[in-house]
């Protein structure tokens, strides 16, 4: 299992979206971005995938954070994780998340919930 890590807050910052955690359980240093996303539609999140110099590391983008990242989507402002030690530009992260929204839309393989809320919150859309 891939440890994962929960972004529970995004602050805009002048002309950067600062994406942060709560936890401290994970040492981040020399973190890198892969410029790769995923989704959890069991959970869901979107997930980033970084890396350290031992692994990769997933950045969990649950739903209480859609609103900042459709924000970001608007934007030519740049996404940035911040740690205790390190920062680092999530590289890619707005055209992979607009190409996983735009696959997302309307296909039941990612499950009703995820789909539901996707295309209410990504694309205005309500059922």
């Amino acid at each position: 299992m891939q440890k994962k890590i929960e972004i529970t807050e995004i602050k805009l910052n002048g002309d950067r979206f600062e994406f942060y955690t709560s936890e401290s359980r994970f040492e981040l240093h020399n973190i890198k971005a892969t410029g790769q996303m995923l989704v959890d539609s069991d959970g869901l999140s979107f997930i980033y995938i970084i890396e350290n110099e031992q692994e990769y590391l997933y950045l969990s983008l649950p739903v209480t954070v859609w609103p900042s990242l459709q924000e970001l989507l608007n934007t030519s402002y740049m996404p940035l994780f911040i740690t205790q030690n390190d920062e680092v530009e999530l590289e890619g992260m707005k055209d992979e998340l607009s190409y996983l929204i735009s696959n997302i839309e309307g296909n039941a393989n990612y499950g009703e919930d995820m789909v539901k809320k996707v295309e209410e919150l990504f694309l205005n859309k309500t059922i």
